[in-house]
């Protein structure tokens, strides 16, 4: 059996897809004009290390906590549907082969959950492993609190974030990558090199300026889309 892993910012869409959530709410009336500069400085510190994972995901998600979760589920739906024209023709048929060839694919995400399943869908994907939100009270449809649900997926966690998964795929039998045939995983991001070097097939897609250079050293394939 082969595994195909999926960055989503800047791999497998061209954006950023906390971004676009904010454009979305925005324009629902859900967050004020003002959300949109507030969530690029909190990028800014994020990129520049000022800011951790923790902060920038209470900035994103507690402004969500009075909202029902119905009325979140409604959005999130509208949300996957303003997006699909700007699904990348490129990213899109690479992802279906991966998936005709019979290819166990997930999405592996530092996105939170609520805004990454619904990327991953228009791509055909039905595995997400992502930065899961906490709830007030520890049930998945609980209100939110802002805080994260134990280890972001980010960095070295999003290795013990597949694994964990991977355990619970009883098809795959396996918790272990270097279980399968091949395993390929798709990213942009320097912050993704424990994951990378964890698989048979690393493949930088647009790669930052780090991701480049270490992929160039270490005979990486790299894709740079249109």
């Amino acid at each position: 059996m082969r595994l195909a892993l999926f960055d989503l910012d800047h791999t497998l869409i061209p954006f950023d897809s906390g971004m676009a959530w904010t454009h979305f709410l925005i324009e629902r009336g859900a967050l004020p004009a003002a959300a949109e500069a507030t969530y690029l400085e909190h990028c800014r510190q994020y990129v520049a290390g000022t800011l951790d994972i923790h902060a920038m995901h209470f900035a994103s998600v507690a402004p969500l906590a009075r909202v029902p979760r119905a009325q979140l589920a409604q959005w999130t739906g509208e949300f996957g549907a303003a997006l699909r024209a700007r699904v990348p023709a490129d990213m899109h048929a690479l992802v279906q082969r991966h998936l005709a060839a019979g290819d166990l694919c997930a999405v592996v995400t530092a996105t939170t959950r609520f805004i990454a399943e619904p990327c991953a869908r228009l791509f055909g994907v039905l595995h997400v492993v992502a930065t899961e939100a906490a709830t007030v009270d520890g049930t998945p449809g609980g209100a939110l609190t802002g805080e994260i649900d134990g280890l972001p997926c980010y960095r070295e966690h999003k290795v013990t974030r597949v694994r964990q998964w991977l355990a619970q795929q009883a098809p795959a039998g396996a918790a272990a990558l270097d279980a399968f045939e091949r395993s390929w995983f798709y990213s942009d991001s320097t912050s993704d090199l424990p994951l990378l070097s964890a698989v048979s097939d690393p493949v930088a897609v647009r790669p930052d300026a780090g991701l480049r250079r270490h992929a160039l050293q270490s005979g990486w394939l790299i894709v740079d889309p249109a």
